[in-house]
């Protein structure tokens, strides 16, 4: 190996790291995913909708890269807030307790289940739809930019929680998104709840002590 280069080593899965929802074949395949199947679609959505709005004039390419970053911005706050405050909810209801452990909970028991680390493509395709749906609404012709850069930051979160789960870290700079992921998942769930980054964590006084 040439000096520099880091080679990220997969961690091996047993039968028993993986997660089982549903008895019924079926509804158990709507519920799994390879990572890149979503991350695929919401780069191929993301890179449609911006051509589509910087050829139809709805805005300059400064002004659009602008926009993208505020996308970028925009998700990295909702990846927080989802996180703490929806994935780590404290249902009391049985209807609630199965939904958050559908969406998360079983994360946390089986954290290397690399088909459970995104929602399946049916999801995703809805969920991207919805996000156009509410930018358009919310920020008009601005939302042709907006929403890419969204996407384009919910599609780095997939790949950065997707290699920090099933690949050994690097031994570089990089190494600290494992570290710190890893310490949400095994040392204090209530901290560390940004996976891309931890401004957020850092802003509302959610960083790990250590």
């Amino acid at each position: 190996m040439e000096k520099g280069i880091t080679v990220m080593q997969k961690n091996p899965l047993t039968q028993q790291q993986r997660a089982k929802l549903f008895n019924n074949p079926y509804l158990e395949a709507l519920t799994k995913t390879h990572p890149l199947i979503p991350i695929t679609l919401f780069t191929g959505f993301s890179v449609g909708i911006f051509g589509y709005g910087y050829h139809a004039n709805q805005f300059s390419l400064f002004m659009g890269i602008g926009l993208l970053l505020v996308g970028l911005f925009l998700f990295s706050l909702v990846e927080y807030l989802a996180h703490r405050f929806l994935y780590h909810m404290q249902a009391k209801r049985a209807w609630a307790q199965k939904i958050v452990y559908t969406f998360h909970t079983v994360h946390h028991e089986y954290p290397r289940d690399e088909v459970r680390l995104a929602m399946p493509p049916w999801l995703s395709v809805l969920l991207a739809a919805g996000f156009y749906g509410l930018f358009r609404l919310l920020f008009g012709a601005w939302g042709f930019a907006i929403t890419p850069g969204f996407l384009i930051g919910y599609a780095a979160y997939l790949l950065i929680h997707w290699l920090v789960h099933a690949y050994q870290p690097p031994k570089n700079r990089l190494r600290f998104l494992w570290l710190y992921h890893n310490g949400h998942h095994f040392k204090d769930e209530t901290t560390a709840f940004g996976v891309s980054s931890p401004l957020w964590d850092y802003v509302f006084g959610t960083l790990p002590k250590r």
